[in-house]
C-alpha cells in the first residue's frame, strides 16, 4: 500500500523550519543585515509553490551575503520540479554557484587557483543536485499522469469492445430468431390452419383455430423483437453453431411442402458456405408456405467451375395465402450473408405463376 503524502502546508512549514534552523546555525549578532536577508529567504519559501522563480530570486541575497544556503537550495528544487524551461534552470544553478563562491562584500576570487576551482566544482555540484532531483520528481509526476491516462483509455477500450460484442450477439440473436424460431412458428401456423380447414370435429377446429391465432400473435411479437435487436445490434457474425448440408433432408421433410431435393455437392465445403445454403433454402421454404399455399417446390444444389449454385423453385399456389405477419428481413438478410461470402441472391416470378430464388457462392467461402 502506497503511504499517504503529508499535506502541502505541513511540508511547507517543515521546509521553513529547516531553513530557520540553518539561519540559527550560521547566526552572527555582529552582522544583522546578513541575518535579515537569511530570514527573508527562509520565510519566502512559503510562496515557493505559487511563485517558484520569484522565491528563488529572493533567496539569492542570502547565498551572496551569508552561509545560510538551505532556503536557496529548497527554492531551486521547487523551481526545477515545476518548470520545463531547462535553460532557465541552468542559469539559476549558475547564479547560485557564483553567489555562493563570491561572498559579497569581498568578491575578489582567483579563478585560476586550485582551491577556487575545487570550491567552484563543489558548489556547482551542490546546485545541480536539487535541479536534477526536481526534474526527476517532475518526470515521475508526468509518468504517473500518463499511466493514469493509459489506464482510462484501456478501460474505455474494454467498454467499447464489450459493447461491440454485445451488438454482435444481438445481431446474431435477431438472425437466429428469424431463421429458426419464426420458421418453426410459421410451420405451426400453417399446419394448424390446414387442420382447421380439413377437420370435421368442432373441438379440433376450435383447438386448431386457437393454435393458429396464437402462432400468428407469436410471429408478430417476434417481428417486433427482431426489429429491436437489429436496431441495437451491429454487423451479423457467426457466434454460435449453425446447421450444415447434412440437415437439409430433415429441413425438407419437416417443411410441410411437397419438395424434391436434388443435391450434388461435395461434403468438404466450408462451414460458412454450408450455413448460407441451409439458411437460403430454409427462408425460401418459409416464404413458400406463407405466400404460396399448396405449391410444390424443387430444390437443386450443384457446383460448377468453383461456384456453388442453389435454386429453389415453386409452382403456382393452389389456394389463397394465409395473412401471416412478415418482417421483410428474410431476403435482405440472405443478401447480406451472400454478399459477405462474395456471392449473390436473385429472385423473381416464373412464367407458370410460381417463384424462383437463386443463390450463387464461391465454393471457397471467400470473396
Amino acid at each position: 500500500m502506497t503511504p499517504r503524502r503529508p499535506p502541502a502546508p505541513l511540508l511547507d512549514a517543515a521546509v521553513v523550519v529547516c531553513s530557520l534552523f540553518d539561519v540559527w546555525v550560521h547566526f552572527d549578532s555582529d552582522e544583522p543585515m546578513r541575518m535579515t536577508f537569511a530570514l527573508v529567504a527562509a520565510f519566502a519559501l512559503l510562496m515557493r509553490r505559487r511563485l517558484p522563480l520569484l522565491t528563488f530570486l529572493l533567496t539569492l541575497p542570502s547565498v551572496l551575503l551569508s552561509d545560510a544556503v538551505f532556503a536557496a537550495l529548497a527554492a531551486l528544487y521547487t523551481l526545477a520540479s515545476l518548470t520545463r524551461r531547462r535553460v532557465m534552470l541552468v542559469l539559476c544553478a549558475l547564479a547560485f554557484t557564483f553567489s555562493d563562491v563570491t561572498r559579497w562584500p569581498s568578491p575578489a576570487i582567483d579563478l585560476l587557483g586550485t582551491s577556487t576551482l575545487i570550491t567552484l566544482t563543489y558548489t556547482a555540484a551542490m546546485a545541480a543536485a536539487p535541479v536534477f532531483l526536481g526534474q526527476l520528481v517532475q518526470t515521475r509526476r508526468d509518468l504517473s499522469l500518463r499511466l493514469t491516462e493509459i489506464s482510462e483509455a484501456r478501460d474505455h477500450e474494454q467498454l467499447l469492445t464489450a459493447q461491440a460484442a454485445l451488438s454482435k450477439e444481438r445481431a446474431q440473436l435477431a438472425r437466429e430468431m428469424h431463421d429458426v424460431v419464426s420458421h418453426q412458428v410459421s410451420l405451426i401456423a400453417v399446419r394448424s390452419g390446414a387442420l382447421q380447414v380439413g377437420s370435421r370435429d368442432p373441438e379440433a377446429k376450435e383447438a386448431a383455430a386457437t393454435i393458429r391465432r396464437l402462432s400468428v400473435q407469436t410471429l408478430d411479437e417476434l417481428r417486433h423483437m427482431v426489429n429491436v435487436l437489429r436496431a441495437s445490434g451491429g454487423r451479423p457474425t457467426e457466434l454460435t453453431p449453425q446447421p450444415s448440408l447434412a440437415d437439409l433432408q430433415q429441413l425438407v421433410a419437416g417443411s410441410g411442402i411437397e419438395t424434391k431435393l436434388r443435391m450434388d455437392l461435395p461434403e468438404d465445403l466450408p462451414p460458412t458456405v454450408q450455413r448460407a445454403v441451409y439458411r437460403t433454402i430454409q427462408e425460401a421454404l418459409t416464404n413458400i408456405r406463407k405466400h404460396a399455399p399448396g405449391a410444390a417446390a424443387t430444390v437443386c444444389l450443384g457446383q460448377q467451375d468453383g461456384t456453388v449454385r442453389v435454386t429453389v423453385t415453386n409452382s403456382a399456389p393452389t389456394r389463397p395465402g394465409l395473412p401471416l405477419p412478415s418482417s421483410h428481413y428474410g431476403l435482405v438478410s440472405l443478401g447480406q450473408r451472400a454478399s459477405l461470402l462474395g456471392g449473390t441472391i436473385t429472385s423473381g416470378p416464373t412464367t407458370d405463376g410460381g417463384y424462383e430464388l437463386r443463390l450463387e457462392l464461391p465454393a471457397t467461402g471467400a470473396p
